[in-house]
């Protein structure tokens, strides 16, 4: 059996030999049946999906894009199983498959940490999941999650710097930020040291070298500036103020959904988990699942369609 989560920047892959991560931005026509067929050996090989990349605005509606997706797969793996949110499995590219990857991490989950909340942090959304809610999470949708403050569209390496920060303080000086697409949240946190350049997996805004300097490079943009114009301290700056800012946002929303719904406990799961796991002083499933807690909706669905 293969757990497969095809997202709108990444597939990822779980399988008997472990976890697979490729950059497969679907808004790019990445070829999806071209990067799952070395996974699969013959026609009869089961496969468990999840998928979030039916919302990539190369599609004219979600249908369209679980159509695309349920189709790539099924050139690969005829017998995938696609798991829903209504926490059934479908063989056909039904509505309920659009962005339920979150709701196969909490049905897998919901039994071994009844009554935690899911942080699960990626590189472009962070998912707070009350676990012990889940009959209540059954069939919401992403506008849904977004209202309840269950989606916060932020994460770890996609996220545009001016989403968060209207303005830094440059030499003392409050300056307002340029909205332009020049630097990510990838860039904040590799120069932070929270992240490695091997986990800068997304393209970078300006399709350059993904080392501290040119992060630096990009992050002094943000202020219409050149690096040697505000110096090193001054990027830096800019990556504090994101850091600051997203960091406030997802721990502050963590805490109210668990005090919402009475949970004491936080785990933490994505490519953020150590960095969250540590704001939170909560437990990071990578210590529990290892390599798949950066891949948790694909292990999931493997999980459940394993029984």
């Amino acid at each position: 059996m293969i757990g497969i989560d095809v997202g709108g920047a990444n597939l990822k892959v779980v399988d008997d030999s472990g976890t697979h991560i490729h950059y497969c931005p679907l808004f790019e026509d990445a070829p999806v049946a071209e990067i799952l067929r070395p996974y699969g050996t013959g026609s009869s090989d089961p496969a468990a999906v999840v998928m979030s990349g039916e919302l990539a605005d190369c599609f004219r509606s979600k249908q369209e894009g679980i159509s695309f997706i349920v189709n790539a797969v099924q050139q690969v793996f005829p017998r995938a199983m696609f798991y829903g949110t209504d926490a059934a499995f479908h063989t056909g590219a039904v509505p309920e498959l659009a962005a339920a990857n979150w709701l196969a991490s909490a049905d897998y989950l919901r039994r071994r940490f009844r009554d935690a909340v899911l942080l699960d942090i990626g590189s472009t959304t962070a998912d707070i999941i009350p676990l012990n809610q889940f009959d209540s999470l059954i069939g919401l949708t992403d506008t849904r999650r977004l209202q309840k403050g269950y989606l916060i569209y932020c994460g770890m390496l996609r996220t545009s710097i001016p989403t968060l920060i209207p303005s830094v303080d440059i030499c003392g000086i409050r300056t307002p930020v340029s909205t332009e697409y020049f630097a990510t949240s990838a860039d904040a946190h590799l120069v932070l040291g929270h992240i490695g350049a091997d986990l800068y997996s997304c393209d970078t805004p300006d399709r350059k070298e993904k080392t501290t300097e040119a992060s630096l490079r990009r992050l002094a943009r943000v202020v219409c500036a050149d690096l040697d114009e505000i110096g090193t301290e001054g990027a830096l700056a800019v990556a504090q103020r994101f850091w600051d800012a997203q960091r406030a946002l997802i721990c502050d929303q963590v805490h109210t959904v668990a005090r919402s719904c009475g949970s004491e406990q936080i785990i933490v799961a994505g490519i953020g988990a150590p960095l969250f796991a540590r704001e939170l002083t909560g437990i990071d499933l990578t210590g529990v699942l290892g390599p798949a807690a950066d891949a948790l909706p694909a292990h999931a669905v493997r999980e459940l369609a394993l029984g």
